[in-house]
């Protein structure tokens, strides 16, 4: 993956998801079928998806669904339009919890098909080279 970085701001312009359930902090690469993203807000004590205190391992699939969302708006030139995320498979979580982890998360998607009523995301979370989570996604776009 080569493109160029892009920053907090880009994804504010280009993803639906605004304030505190934007989830990434940057996109450190991409390219025409994956993107690379990097992630701090899983530490913040106010981050939307956690639950009794804690951000569960299970919240991964909304940082993949967004850096589908982020590669998504890439490929098509603008700004990610509507979708809802229809399905999620062959999730693996090797992890409890997000909030304990120290590192920075890695959030990598690529994408494996679709169309232009949807398309279909592997995704996998990291963190200082340690797999916490992956799977698959699918994206339905509404009409």
């Amino acid at each position: 993956m080569s493109g160029a970085p892009l920053d907090r701001a880009w994804l504010a312009a280009h993803l639906p998801h605004q304030g505190s359930m934007s989830l990434l902090d940057a996109i450190a690469s991409h390219d025409g079928e994956a993107i690379h993203a990097i992630a701090t807000r899983h530490r913040a004590p106010d981050n939307p998806l956690r639950r009794g205190g804690e951000l569960p391992v299970a919240a991964v699939i909304e940082y993949g669904a967004q850096a589908a969302a982020a590669h998504g708006a890439l490929a098509a030139g603008r700004p990610s339009g509507a979708g809802f995320l229809a399905a999620v498979r062959d999730v693996a979580f090797h992890a409890r919890r997000l909030d304990d982890v120290e590192a920075d998360l890695d959030v990598r998607a690529e994408r494996i098909g679709g169309g232009e009523s949807g398309v279909i995301y592997r995704f996998e979370v990291l963190a200082a080279g340690r797999l916490l989570a992956a799977g698959r996604l699918t994206v339905a776009f509404g009409k």
